[in-house]
């Protein structure tokens, strides 16, 4: 594949990550959007449904329910990724099956390539399964995996809790049948998500593919959960890391801490941090007393890869 010639680490050895300045905070959405390089898919990029986000420019762009996103540094990536070759949009459903349900043409898997044949990441975004919080609560994460890295996957999945759910079980088969194409290696993947994306990859990560009536592949290493009320215990929980503010409007810090205490009980490794003062959706943290819990995720779920396979 082409995305051997770029990966996000090379760029941060050789030092020219701060010379990628092919947008700025001025940059109109619009622009973004109708990138010629991106070939139309730049609207992914972005909510699809607009009424979720406002601003004319980078620097003026809002989502709802989350803080202004700092998309700028990784849309520049990402444009330079594309105009060295790399394939990064990726469809995960047929053309047959795109025809039967057109609403499946959206759906796209985003690829922040690390090194070859490394483990696999796949992040879902919140946004009350109205909308992908993608550039918020999933591409600052990917993005950071991947400059570790691991090969990371963020899903545009489609509104709506179920097909939010199928989207991502059809993702996951996905990416276990292409994995020598993709270069990627799915033993041991981490599942991650924030507020809506979190109850995606809990559920994911305890029923498995099957339960959606596709093929059965293995459960995550570990899932890596934000900010979600989900409450349900089965007893068939992976090791699971979960973090939360004290100050978050939607979601009750004490469900959280209680169900990792309920899975910890069960004998399964768990790990909850919560931080005070955070409202909802505060994503990877930076400039915040959370800054840094990404890397003890990460963590975690190196402790719980089988390394003899």
């Amino acid at each position: 594949m082409a995305g051997e010639s770029f990966a996000y680490a090379d760029v941060v050895e050789t030092g020219t990550l701060n010379q990628i300045s092919h947008y700025n905070a001025n940059t109109a959405i619009e622009t973004v959007i109708k990138d010629p390089v991106f070939e139309g898919n730049g609207r992914y990029l972005f909510p699809l449904n607009s009424s979720c986000f406002s601003g004319e420019t980078l620097k003026d762009l809002s989502l709802f329910w989350y803080t202004r996103p700092n998309i700028k540094d990784t849309l520049n990536i990402l444009k330079s990724r594309v105009t060295a070759g790399e394939h990064i949009f990726i469809d995960i459903y047929t053309d047959t099956e795109k025809r039967k349900d057109p609403s499946k043409s959206d759906v796209k898997l985003i690829f922040f390539k690390g090194k070859n044949k490394a483990k696999t990441a796949i992040l879902n975004a919140g946004g009350g399964f109205v909308y992908v919080g993608a550039m918020h609560d999933s591409f600052p994460h990917a993005l950071e995996l991947s400059k570790r890295g691991y090969n990371a996957f963020a899903l545009i999945y489609r509104a709506g809790s179920q097909n939010a759910l199928s989207d991502l079980a059809h993702a996951l088969v996905y990416l276990y049948e292409h994995q020598n194409d993709l270069e990627i290696d799915m033993n041991d993947y981490s599942l991650w998500g924030g507020s809506a994306g979190a109850r995606m990859a809990t559920i994911l990560g305890t029923e498995g593919t099957s339960a959606f009536g596709l093929k059965s592949i293995p459960l995550p290493a570990a899932v890596i959960m934000q900010y979600t009320s989900y409450s349900n215990v089965s007893g068939g929980e992976v090791p699971t890391y979960s973090n939360v503010g004290n100050a978050d409007g939607i979601v009750d810090y004490r469900v959280m801490r209680r169900r990792m205490q309920i899975i910890q009980d069960n004998g399964t490794d768990t790990m909850f941090e919560l931080f005070d003062g955070l409202p909802h959706g505060f994503g990877i943290g930076r400039d915040t007393v959370a800054f840094g819990w990404l890397d003890r995720a990460i963590t975690f779920w190196e402790m719980h890869m089988n390394t003899t396979k």
